[in-house]
């Protein structure tokens, strides 16, 4: 043994033992590693599964929200559309969300959740953030129907925003189309102008964008020419919407007037204009009232005949002058 550690004379020889006596040793081994493995696969599996399991519920979860975040990431840019719409608008608006929808092909027509517990009324302006959409014809406490502008039975008036000319916009029941089929053919119109309400009628409030012109057709046969207009409003995509009230008339504002200027002729205060004009023009109104009221006044001149007598002065009167 110490030749062997100072030496290494049995290296060799303890290798090739170790060679020979390592299948037994595995042999020995083999039952704890195979039983460790196995534990460690079944688990390894059992793991791999309830983690794939929980990623693919995590995966699905995160979808849906993402998901929801888009929705409310495209109804914020709505709702922000709007407001700047309402801004716009610069009149009282009230934001509704769109029900339901009418699915017959000849009537254009959708609920909203406002009604008139929010003073919703019949002939109500409805509008989105690119244009007027139609009017309410129906209104119940909580809901109400609007007909959009595209009904066949629907009309708005309008002006061409380039010159003011003033027409009619009816609706053709197809939802990318309108007519107005009282312009003559020598009208100032073209295609691209842009068609705004005139507030003619007094339910649409004048200057709300309504459709764009996109075909005028002259034919020298018919009075009026064919002109097709596409509505700015989205009709078919819009969810909320606008209910606009239209400003209240403004009353004239009424002047303080002057104690003075209520006084009559020759009182203080009073104005006499008649001085300043010349003696040759015309009498004034002023005047001419006050000779009516004298020769009303006094009977004596209605009783005097068209040649009146010369009149003497009474010697009353001579004394009392001298």
């Amino acid at each position: 043994m110490t030749v062997d550690h100072r030496q290494h004379h049995l290296d060799a020889l303890r290798s090739s033992i170790s060679v020979g006596l390592y299948p037994i040793q595995f042999l020995i081994d083999l039952p704890s590693t195979a039983g460790d493995w196995l534990q460690e696969s079944f688990s390894s599996r059992r793991t791999l599964q309830e983690e794939n399991a929980r990623m693919h519920a995590q995966r699905l979860l995160l979808q849906a929200r993402l998901q929801k975040f888009e929705a409310l990431e495209a109804e914020n840019l709505r709702l922000r559309e709007l407001l700047d719409s309402s801004f716009k608008a610069s009149d009282r608006v009230l934001i509704a969300e769109l029900m339901s929808v009418d699915l017959d092909p000849y009537r254009h027509e959708v609920l909203l959740n406002k009604g008139k517990a929010h003073k919703v009324y019949v002939g109500q302006p409805l509008l989105d953030a690119f244009g007027v959409m139609g009017q309410i014809v129906e209104a119940t406490p909580y809901t109400a129907t609007a007909m959009l502008i595209t009904d066949p039975a629907h009309a708005i008036p309008v002006q061409v925003n380039r010159n003011g000319l003033r027409s009619i916009v009816v609706g053709t029941g197809k939802l990318q189309e309108l007519s107005l089929p009282y312009i003559p053919n020598s009208a100032d119109i073209q295609a691209g102008d842009l068609l705004v309400t005139s507030g003619l009628g007094g339910r649409f409030p004048p200057g709300y964008p309504v459709a764009e012109v996109v075909a005028v057709t002259v034919d020298p046969g018919h009075a009026f020419a064919q002109i097709t207009a596409r509505p700015l409003s989205h009709l078919d995509r819009s969810r909320e919407v606008l209910l606009v009230w239209p400003p209240a008339p403004r009353r004239p504002a009424i002047e303080p007037v002057d104690a003075g200027e209520l006084d009559g002729p020759g009182e203080p205060g009073a104005t006499d204009t008649g001085d300043a004009a010349p003696t040759d023009a015309a009498p004034t109104d002023a005047s001419t009232e006050a000779t009516a009221e004298t020769v009303t006044d006094t009977p004596a001149a209605s009783a005097t005949p068209a040649t009146p007598a010369p009149v003497e002065t009474p010697p009353s009167a001579v004394e009392q002058e001298e």
